[in-house]
């Protein structure tokens, strides 16, 4: 089961986005750093794998096909928490993937206590939405075109995918060796750094490639802080980013929900007013924990993309 904890005593805004017909969830929180340890350059003695499969992640889950895929995202401001987890499975081959997430009571759309659980497809340069509320009949798509937003849909769409986090990795710098740790029942090793975002960008294939150059826009500096988990196969089980924003996520968007709420981030002619790029409402920079886990290397997945008469092309209800 996906879960999703709201916990409330402080301002936080949970926003729904609306550009060009298509909608996004924004959820951002803070977290610490990883323990100090031994700088990882080059192989680690005792087997693999090493710093450098870390930056190899991307071409290693390629090669293994598919997996399942749990997600999580969390926002913490003020007192005030909140939390959304997801399930699905990715061909990361294609870079297609399936996940159903959790809004948070209160979202946009959804009655008083309910969580509306929204279906997902990603695809390059794409994210799909189902059952997103906010006047969108419940067996229409919402249509997102990611490379159009500040954070290259690293955030925006409640999840990090697989396929994306994996890219990061290629900008991956100041690598430290945190040594064995054990993921569902299996040995894994740990590592942690910062990623360059701009790095990763350069080393990206060009399908990676405007989706990063994307994401250059919208956070506090290139430097993304990063803990990464591989298996004995080098494959990339477990990896955590920390996004750091310069302000609210309401900032200039335009609508913002208060705690609990959601409401569009932009006009549907306004793509480009995300939660990435917003001006600070408090003065407090604002860091978002994305945290995505895989398993079940090899599972059969079968993604098929909406019909264009199934996207929905109306406009999407203001709050």
């Amino acid at each position: 089961m996906t879960q999703v904890r709201h916990e409330r005593g402080g301002a936080v805004t949970v926003r729904v986005l609306a550009a060009a017909g298509a909608a996004g969830v924004t959820l951002l929180t803070a977290t610490g750093c990883s323990p100090g340890g031994a700088a990882a350059t080059g192989a680690k003695p005792g087997g693999p794998p090493d710093a450098a499969a870390v930056r190899r992640a991307a071409e290693t889950l390629t090669a293994a096909g598919s997996a399942r895929v749990r997600t999580s995202m969390e926002m913490t401001s003020g007192g005030t928490r909140v939390t959304v987890g997801g399930r699905g499975a990715f061909d990361l081959a294609r870079r297609t993937g399936r996940l159903k997430i959790m809004l948070p009571s209160g979202a946009q759309g959804a009655r008083p206590g309910e969580r509306r659980p929204v279906t997902e497809l990603i695809a390059p340069g794409a994210l799909y939405m189902k059952n997103r509320g906010a006047g969108v009949p419940d067996d229409k798509w919402v249509r997102l075109d990611t490379t159009s937003l500040p954070d290259g849909n690293l955030v925006t769409g409640g999840a990090t995918d697989p396929v994306s986090a994996a890219e990061l990795l290629r900008g991956a710098r100041r690598m430290v060796y945190e040594g064995t740790d054990e993921l569902d029942g299996e040995r894994v090793w740990h590592f942690s750094g910062v990623v360059d975002i701009e790095r990763a960008a350069v080393a990206a294939p060009p399908r990676a490639q405007r989706q990063l150059r994307a994401a250059e826009k919208g956070f506090s500096g290139h430097r993304v802080p990063f803990d990464a988990y591989l298996d004995g196969q080098g494959r990339l089980r477990k990896v955590q980013h920390r996004f750091t924003f310069a302000g609210s996520p309401a900032g200039s968007a335009g609508a913002a929900g208060s705690a609990g709420s959601a409401g569009p981030a932009a006009s549907p002619a306004s793509p480009a007013s995300s939660s990435a790029g917003g001006a600070a409402e408090d003065g407090e920079g604002i860091v978002v924990t994305s945290t995505t886990s895989l398993d079940g290397f090899g599972t059969r997945v079968r993604v098929v993309m909406p019909e264009p008469r199934d996207i929905y092309a109306g406009k999407i209800a203001a709050p």
